[in-house]
């Protein structure tokens, strides 16, 4: 008797040692792949209005891709309910707008957004900022065709993070317009200059810097000791891969391959990327005429 007691112990004993070992397990499988957070900036050209049928490949893309924050620019003709529903339809419960008119630019979430911070005074698009899983997220659109605008605009989000509390991770996402001088030897063909040189003659653009290529902006924000993601992370066989233009048809010339469109974080989530690199496929060189930008994050690290 007493060994049937003992026996029937034992295997309760060790069903529940099992159920608490598979519990754990899911729990622990859970907080792993919630510490994960895959992030993609895409600028969608006019908000889809120019090519309507675009916008359900690009909502089926998206959905494929699976990411946890998407931020976007070029929102044109979004409304908030507009941006949630799209947001809903592959996943995301939480979405901000900036505004309702221009070019706005929005964030889209996996996760609750917390911290909304609109600012359009001083910027030619605006600013949006906004924390997500305890990370200030700045969706960047910066002036099309005006260096000295976009330096003042980058200098305006630097003080922005300067009063952010000390030690907050940060990202800046989204469309730059401008160049990285860690990028110029890809652009040593010398076709861009000329490019600019024209549109700054002819629409009164001011694109170039005494006749180069003007690459402050981006030396502003790694002085500051924010990490470029996407070139940090290239490896010795790297082809360089322009954000900008794709293949969608456009009226004009629209010049020679260049990147645009930049992630950069401080300096306690770089060494927490697993990934970052331009999404060039069949599918994104259609969708919009630039191209997404893609990181992970592993939080744990």
């Amino acid at each position: 008797m007493n060994r049937f007691v003992n026996n029937t112990l034992t295997v309760i004993i060790t069903l529940f040692a099992f159920f608490c070992y598979s519990c754990n397990s899911e729990k622990k499988s859970k907080n792993q792949e919630s510490r994960s957070l895959k992030i993609i900036t895409h600028n969608v050209w006019y908000g889809f209005t120019k090519v309507p049928e675009r916008k359900e490949t690009w909502l089926s893309w998206i959905n494929e891709q699976g990411p946890d924050i998407v931020s976007l620019q070029e929102l044109n003709e979004y409304t908030h309910q507009k941006l949630a529903e799209d947001a809903k339809s592959y996943g995301h419960n939480y979405s901000v707008l900036l505004k309702e008119n221009g070019f706005p630019t929005g964030i889209t979430s996996r996760y609750p957004i917390e911290d909304i911070t609109r600012i359009t005074e001083g910027f030619h698009h605006g600013l949006l900022r906004v924390k997500i899983h305890q990370i200030y997220f700045y969706v960047i659109h910066l002036h099309p065709s005006n260096r000295k605008t976009r330096k003042n605009e980058i200098n305006q989000i630097l003080r922005n993070i300067d009063e952010l509390p000390l030690g907050s991770q940060v990202v800046l996402a989204g469309d730059f317009n401008t160049f990285s001088s860690l990028d110029s030897v890809y652009y040593s063909h010398g076709r861009l200059e000329p490019f600019f040189d024209d549109r700054d003659l002819l629409y009164k653009e001011k694109n170039l810097n005494n006749g180069k290529l003007d690459y402050t902006v981006i030396q502003e924000i790694m002085d500051y000791g924010l990490i470029d993601l996407e070139a940090s992370s290239r490896i010795s066989s790297y082809n360089f891969t322009g954000s900008f233009p794709t293949l969608v048809e456009k009226e004009g010339e629209h010049g020679d391959q260049r990147r645009l469109d930049y992630v950069f974080t401080s300096k306690n989530l770089a060494d927490k990327v697993t990934k970052a690199n331009i999404i060039a496929t069949d599918t994104t060189l259609i969708l919009s005429d630039h191209l997404p930008v893609m990181i992970e994050l592993c939080l744990d690290h």
